[in-house]
C-alpha cells in the first residue's frame, strides 16, 4: 500500500475515534467553515424562515439578513447550523 493510503486510513480511523468522543480533544482540532449557505441549509431541511429561526433559536430579522447576505453567522451559529440532526439541537434546547 501506498504511504498516501495508509495516511488515509489512518485519517478515517482517527475520524472514527472522534467521532465515537473517544479521542482526547487536545489532540485534534475541529474545522468550523468560515462561510455556510444558511439558506441552503434552511431549504434541505423545509421549514419556513420563521419555524427555522424559532428551531433554532435565531431572532428572525438575523436569519434573515445571513440568506440576504446582509450578515453572517458568528462561530457559535455556525457550529450550530453544521448539526446535521436538526432534531439533536430541537432536544438539546428544549432540555434548557
Amino acid at each position: 500500500m501506498t504511504t498516501l493510503g495508509k495516511r488515509l486510513i489512518q485519517a478515517a480511523e482517527d475520524a472514527r475515534t472522534i467521532a465515537r468522543g473517544e479521542a482526547d480533544p487536545s489532540t485534534y482540532r475541529v474545522h468550523v467553515p468560515a462561510d455556510i449557505d444558511v439558506k441552503a441549509i434552511r431549504k434541505g431541511l423545509k421549514p419556513t424562515q420563521a419555524e427555522f429561526a424559532n428551531r433554532f433559536g435565531f431572532p428572525l430579522a438575523t436569519l434573515r439578513d445571513w440568506e440576504q447576505g446582509r450578515g453572517k453567522p458568528d462561530t457559535s451559529a455556525r457550529v450550530l447550523l453544521m448539526v446535521r440532526e436538526p432534531q439533536v439541537v430541537e432536544r438539546a434546547l428544549q432540555a434548557t
